[in-house]
């Protein structure tokens, strides 16, 4: 793969951001109310004057273009803001909440990819008989379940009833674990909120490869290969999977978002401490900083899995580096 074809895409990237933080900007400015009323009523100090001050203070009764270049050259600068209702740092709350939420999305992403590739090739192998049908009920129920309701039976059936994985959070922290003990309790945490993000992109996943698989089948080169007297198998996993799972990795890409939303809700079900939360947190008190600060992030975190789907898509099928 070469550096120039990297580069482009690369380059691409950049004016994406910024548009979308421009967007991001723009309707969140639209909302009622700022950190400005929240404060002040916190506070016990609800009158306008006192309101009107914290607004100067704030510079928030510049402009709207004013607070937007200035919004725009931060990000320049890689000043993410500071939050006047935590009184910190966005880039700190971020940073503090942000491996969380990785570790939980690639956790279900990688959950969701590698097994509905898995069970895409089986229905397609098994088609027509019992195991396809199996499957094919099974990734239909999990993509028609409600996620949040999913995840509160799975803590009802876990947690309470069977009392053998942990209902929210991330750690014991009366445990005071370290060490190997601390990364085992994480991921006896994980285990509840990754399985109940992943099962719908499972689902879909599922059901996408089995059709990519079934249509590839019937392509010249299979044909050819099963001719050669290649053994089913080696057929399927060697050569027809790798081609069929391309618009798996090109659906996980575009849905790599649409993940980022879904664990916001995952993320307040099991009281999850990642970046979910936190925006979920500032929402509520109208923390603009930190919800331009945490769109910027998940922004670019967005159009880095992109960019990372187009160079896989170039191990895949190398032909598409050169079209």
């Amino acid at each position: 793969m070469s550096s120039r074809y990297i580069l482009k895409r690369l380059l691409y990237l950049v004016p994406v951001v910024l548009c979308i933080a421009a967007m991001n900007f723009v309707l969140l400015h639209m909302a009622p109310g700022d950190a400005a009323e929240i404060i002040a009523g916190q506070s016990g100090h609800g009158s306008q004057e006192a309101v009107t001050q914290l607004r100067k203070e704030f510079g928030l009764d510049r402009p709207l273009y004013q607070q937007f270049f200035y919004f725009v050259y931060r990000l320049f600068t890689l000043d993410l803001g500071y939050s006047y209702v935590q009184s910190t740092p966005v880039a700190t709350l971020i940073w503090d909440r942000l491996p969380a939420t990785l570790l939980l999305m690639v956790t279900s992403l990688t959950m969701a990819v590698g097994g509905g590739v898995l069970l895409g090739v089986a229905a397609a192998r098994a088609r027509g008989r019992l195991a396809d049908a199996l499957i094919s009920v099974a990734a239909l129920l999990a993509y028609a379940v409600p996620t949040f309701w999913l995840g509160l039976m799975l803590i009802v059936l876990f947690s309470i009833h069977l009392n053998i994985l942990p209902s929210g959070g991330m750690i014991d922290i009366s445990a005071g674990y370290t060490g190997l003990a601390h990364v085992l309790d994480v991921l006896h945490h994980l285990v509840l909120p990754a399985v109940t993000l992943a099962l719908f992109y499972l689902a879909v996943y599922t059901r996408v490869m089995r059709s990519s698989m079934l249509e590839t089948n019937g392509l010249e080169f299979i044909i050819t290969a099963r001719a050669k007297g290649l053994d089913e198998r080696r057929i399927a996993w060697c050569h027809t999977a790798r081609n069929a799972a391309l618009p798996v990795v090109t659906l996980a890409g575009m849905q790599f978002g649409h993940l980022l939303g879904g664990s916001i809700l995952i993320e307040t079900v099991f009281g999850w401490p990642g970046l979910g939360r936190l925006v979920f947190d500032a929402l509520g008190q109208r923390d603009l900083n930190t919800l331009l600060g945490v769109l910027f992030v998940s922004s670019v975190c967005v159009v880095l899995v992109n960019l990372f789907v187009d160079l896989l898509y170039g191990v895949l099928d190398p032909r598409i580096v050169h079209r």
